[in-house]
């Protein structure tokens, strides 16, 4: 590899929106032209038809827009009727928002190590946490690919579960059971659940959200909760909330969801570069591939071990390569949700994974140049 100086280069981001947007704007801005001039701000034809083309994708009976994904775990939770006591089992190595809901409506999260090399829900760990009280499981495809979904429902099948996917950094993955069918993130569960937040693989403009439900019931309810509790205006069946897609972000995601399989082949090419660059060092561990799932690499994420994790990150920084920690503080160790019983221990894997993760730059734009400067600058600051 030639070497590479910052300054023959351009901006190195996590993720860079803004080619992406230059690359579909004309479709964008008429989308967006269209909601504006009719006026139709909110529940617009584009939401309904988003929805539409979104089941169709995923093979799933229907979508449920909703405010963003966090809402989307949240009403999945009221429509499947957890009631406040019940306990919902959860990753400990997720992103607040999978814990906040259950907490918020008064459930209590029950936190389940992870695999190692994985980094979603240890499915040898969840038979053990599971009380009289326990109602749900809350599998996080974290990173891109899927948790042992065949094992979970069948665990759910046993246990009498709910389980409620949470497929915001895996959309489009595919999941192959034993018999070899397969089916989309997020459509094997209950209830699947995701996020159009702007760095997402597919991602809005603003905050967005849906769930992924094949029950008709199910779905109905869900429907109903996410729009304060009514199936017809003014006449309100059960409690619920306010959250709705906005017009113009469905306008948004139904160009980019055209492009999501390209994007994602996208992101697995910048991957396989990491993978083969890194494959001899030592010190890094590359993401292991789940033989059950696809992988989508919402984000690229490295095991660090043998050099300081931190040094190298400010090291990169220096250099003008930006790196992400996704986890920096478990949740057991949170101020909101630490407990006497949470001593440090308690979860080793994720307290590790803490310690030496470390996700680099990946996205659907990602200059060959770009890239070969980062796997540079990471190789050098590793023999620094």
């Amino acid at each position: 590899m030639t070497n590479i100086k910052r300054e023959d280069i351009s901006k190195i981001q996590m993720v860079d929106l803004h080619t992406q947007y230059l690359n579909i704007k004309e479709d964008v801005d008429k989308g967006i032209q269209e909601v504006i001039h009719s006026c139709a701000f909110i529940n617009g034809p584009a939401v309904k038809s988003f929805a539409e083309e979104l089941a169709i994708y995923n093979k799933v009976k229907h979508t449920v827009p909703c405010a963003n994904g966090t809402d989307a775990l949240q009403v999945a939770m009221m429509a499947v009727g957890l009631q406040p006591g019940d306990e919902v089992l959860v990753p400990v190595h997720t992103y607040v928002a999978t814990a906040e809901v259950i907490a918020l409506l008064q459930l209590t999260p029950v936190f389940v190590d992870v695999d190692s090399d994985l980094f979603t829900i240890d499915v040898s760990q969840i038979e053990s946490k599971i009380t009289p009280k326990t109602k749900a499981i809350v599998p996080v495809h974290l990173y891109g690919q899927c948790a042992d979904m065949e094992s979970i429902m069948q665990l759910s099948k046993k246990h009498n579960l709910f389980v409620i996917e949470d497929t915001a950094q895996a959309i489009g993955a595919d999941y192959t059971f034993s018999d070899g069918t397969i089916k989309k993130a997020g459509t094997i569960g209950h209830i699947g659940c995701t996020s159009f937040f702007p760095s997402k693989n597919l991602g809005c403009y603003g905050d967005g959200g849906a769930m992924l439900i094949n029950d008709d019931e199910l779905a109905k309810k869900a429907k109903m909760i996410a729009s304060h509790g009514q199936s017809i205006k003014y006449h309100h069946d059960i409690i619920g909330c306010n959250s709705r897609l906005d017009t113009i972000q469905a306008a948004i995601l139904r160009v980019k969801l055209p492009h999501l399989d390209q994007y994602n082949s996208n992101r697995r090419r910048v991957a396989k570069k990491y993978d083969d660059s890194f494959k001899d060092i030592m010190q890094l561990q590359t993401p292991k591939l789940a033989v059950y799932s696809t992988h989508v690499y919402h984000q690229y994420t490295l095991k660090v071990e043998g050099v300081n994790r931190d040094e190298l990150k400010e090291k990169l920084q220096e250099k003008g390569v930006p790196s992400m920690i996704y986890y920096p503080v478990p949740l057991h160790f949170q101020k909101a949700y630490s407990l006497s019983e949470f001593g440090k221990g308690s979860f080793p894997v994720t307290e590790h994974l803490s310690d030496v993760v470390l996700s680099l730059p990946i996205h659907t734009e990602m200059e060959e140049k770009q890239q070969n400067y980062i796997i540079q600058s990471i190789l050098e600051s590793i023999n620094e």
